[in-house]
């Protein structure tokens, strides 16, 4: 293998984590630049991958992790840090001077906001304005934005306890509609851009599944993929709200997975683009064909 066209990944897991298995699929070098020295860091290394102990948020050891890079991977859990640490990556790329690609995962709902709109997440603005500085750095970059996933813990998590215990899907969605995409396929878009990124400098390209549905529809594929029968239960916003907490999930995420709730309410999810065939030449899932492949998960 050789080197020049070494990716760095922050983070041991998440979407990363994904894209790393696409690429090394195609025999492209990856380094992961993670926060501590675990298990998953371990198991990395056993895959292929070079690994590096760093922090978005730490110049010094961006700095140290780019070393030999030429493409990177920006991408980050829901994090209040999030500006911050594009911010970082992209003073410490400039000044390194030799990326030839930084892909960025974003969030569709940018594509819907402005400087001045206030209906969005805190998390949402924060991925706004990390285009923003990405766009201003000057570096050579690349937008990926996906709606909401289908391996969100709405969708799985939360969705198995309920199928289980009564056959329903219970959320707080009313009668939008949405159109959810799945992590495998936003990582081969990532990958694909990052083993061949010259055509894709400049682009945004924003990722939805096959079709968009309301909750009803939803709860249909469901049930056809796991074979048996499962509604959908429109729950009450504020019940659903107060029990959001009790998961022991920092107050930021909270606030984003409440305002997803409502801006799914407000039909601001009901969006279908082609960009994931657009880039991978390969059509999204289904939510069936996505549900069928995790049958036990769901049935248990």
């Amino acid at each position: 293998m050789v080197t020049s066209n070494l990716v760095l990944i922050p983070g041991a897991g998440g979407v990363g984590r994904t894209v790393f298995e696409q690429l090394r699929a195609q025999d492209v070098p990856v380094r992961f630049m993670v926060r501590r020295e675990d298990e998953r860091a371990a198991d990395l290394r056993a895959r292929g991958a070079e690994v590096v102990v760093g922090d978005l948020t730490r110049p010094e050891t961006v700095a140290a992790a780019l070393q030999g890079v030429t493409r990177m991977y920006f991408g980050m859990a829901v994090s209040p840090h999030h500006l911050l640490a594009a911010s970082v990556v992209a003073s410490v790329a400039r000044e390194y001077g030799q990326l030839e690609a930084l892909v960025d995962l974003s969030q569709m709902t940018v594509s819907q906001m402005s400087a001045t709109s206030t209906e969005e997440s805190h998390q949402q603005r924060l991925h706004w304005l990390t285009e923003q500085v990405l766009d201003w750095s000057g570096l050579p970059v690349v937008h990926i934005r996906p709606t909401v996933f289908l391996d969100t813990p709405l969708f799985t998590d939360l969705a198995a306890r309920s199928i289980k215990e009564n056959g329903t899907i219970a959320l707080p969605f009313s009668t939008g509609r949405t159109s959810p995409v799945a992590v495998d396929d936003v990582a081969r878009v990532l990958a694909t851009v990052l083993r061949d990124p010259a055509p894709h400098i400049g682009q945004v390209y924003e990722l939805t599944g096959p079709r968009s549905v309301d909750m009803t529809e939803l709860a249909t594929e469901f049930s056809r993929a796991l074979g048996r029968e499962v509604s959908y239960v429109d729950l009450p916003p504020q019940r659903w709200e107060e029990q959001l907490p009790k998961l022991g999930l920092p107050p930021h995420v909270v606030q984003h997975i409440i305002t997803m709730a409502r801006l799914h309410r407000d039909n601001r999810y009901d969006r279908v683009t082609d960009g994931v065939e657009r880039v991978t030449g390969v059509a999204p899932q289904s939510i069936e064909a996505f549900v069928a492949a995790r049958k036990d998960f769901y049935l248990g």
